[in-house]
């Protein structure tokens, strides 16, 4: 949640992130009204209140008739406070839930505009001139299914659409892919976590992800619980409530996890392979730092991610992500897409978001400062995810269908330099 104060000081900031994210900026004033409306009630409420406890102290004192008398009158006050409580209550809850609902104020220098207007950082890396080296690319399926790592006719028979097995190679190609994630996450000061995949409604909402994007969201409904789309959920909740040390600098977290996300509105997309799919696994690094260490520790996080990618041998380039496609939560958002050569596009690996203090606010995680306590900042990013297959196989073929092991990941394969293809 944004700072109320800077909303009611400076509304206009507030208005231009509506505008830069294509919202509507008329919930600012909605927003204002609220909270306006909640700060009457509430001094309504702490008069009368004050008024209840003076005459309280006049029933201690009074006698007879005059007792009596101030026995009604306390009586018919107590009524008029239960009901201006109410009131205020009810218009408190309601500045909040608008307040909520307005996302997080992109950071200066965030391009404006929707999915399409991200501004290009820079392009790491070389991609292969495969029809130099003679070679006919072949989409990561093709390949998966000669390596028998790779089966999504199975996976749709038992679960449907855009589910799938990891078979083999495939299988444990995904297993060094995270373990190699993990050990650099480590090696980067993050301590490890197995994070729950189910999460309740209050930590679902209090990430932010119960937004426009809710729909993407898979609900239990008689449990009340949400599956998660990331770790970071869960990472998130992980501190709600508490006021933390970071006198020693921030506290890191990489949290594995499965992950479930419905694709709503995704049809006709990446329907091929396993580029967008339901299920799938993911390492998350997760940050909680003071908000002036924030950009600092955001860059870090990229670095981290650009680490990985790196010593995975993968072309790919870095992007500024416009305010539209931020997310609730994001001030900022770096993207490293991989080249994927059978589509000659670019294709998202890994993200990191710069959430400030609007988690925190919303869950309630603080830490203290000179000042007192004060909210902390929480920063996101990927370092290790199922998708990575995809570029890996891609990128790494060879004319026999065979795919080149970066070093990097061969410990976790058992000294394999080569997969080979199965016949």
């Amino acid at each position: 949640m944004i700072d109320l104060k800077l909303l009611r000081h400076d509304p206009d900031v507030v208005r231009a992130s509506q505008v830069s994210r294509g919202e509507d900026p008329a919930i600012v004033d909605a927003v204002l009204a609220a909270d306006a409306e909640n700060r009457t009630a509430l001094a309504s409420f702490e008069a009368k209140r004050a008024e209840q406890k003076a005459l309280g102290k006049t029933v201690a004192q009074a006698k007879g008739d005059e007792k009596q008398a101030a026995l009604t009158s306390a009586k018919a006050i107590a009524g008029e406070v239960k009901e201006l409580q109410a009131v205020a209550d009810a218009a408190g809850a309601r500045a909040i839930e608008l307040a909520r609902s307005l996302g997080n104020i992109p950071d200066v220098g965030v391009p404006s505009g929707g999915e399409d207007n991200f501004t290009v950082l820079r392009h790491e890396g070389q991609a292969r001139d495969f029809a130099a080296e003679g070679i006919d690319v072949q989409d990561h399926l093709a390949i998966g299914e000669g390596l028998k790592a790779i089966d999504m006719e199975r996976g749709a028979k038992v679960s449907g659409a855009r589910f799938y097995f990891l078979t083999g190679i495939g299988a444990r190609l995904e297993l060094a892919i995270l373990n190699a994630a993990m050990a650099a996450a480590q090696d980067a000061g993050f301590s490890p976590m197995i994070t729950p995949t189910l999460v309740k409604p209050e930590t679902m909402a209090g990430t932010g992800f119960l937004g426009n994007h809710a729909d993407e969201i898979y609900y239990l409904d008689k449990d009340e619980l949400y599956l998660v789309g990331t770790s970071e959920v869960a990472l998130a909740g992980y501190h709600s409530d508490e006021i933390l040390d970071l006198s020693d600098g921030p506290i890191r977290y990489a949290g594995w996890s499965a992950c479930y996300r419905r694709e709503a509105g995704s049809a006709g997309r990446d329907t091929r392979g396993i580029i967008r799919v339901h299920q799938f696994h993911k390492v998350e690094m997760f940050s909680y730092v003071t908000a002036a260490e924030a950009a600092a520790e955001h860059a870090k996080f990229l670095a981290v991610e650009e680490s990985m990618l790196n010593a995975l041998e993968l072309p790919y380039r870095v992007i500024d992500t416009a305010a539209g496609d931020l997310g609730q939560s994001a001030a900022r958002k770096f993207d490293c897409e991989a080249w994927l050569p059978s589509q000659e596009r670019w294709m998202e690996v890994t993200s990191t978001s710069n959430c400030t203090t609007y988690q925190a606010r919303r869950l309630g995680i603080r830490e203290r400062g000179e000042s007192g306590t004060q909210a902390v900042a929480t920063v996101n990013g990927t370092i290790g995810t199922t998708r990575w297959i995809v570029a890996l196989l891609e990128n790494h073929q060879q004319a026999d269908g065979s795919v080149y092991v970066p070093p990097v990941l061969r410990p976790y394969l058992g000294g394999l330099e080569v997969l080979e293809p199965v016949a």
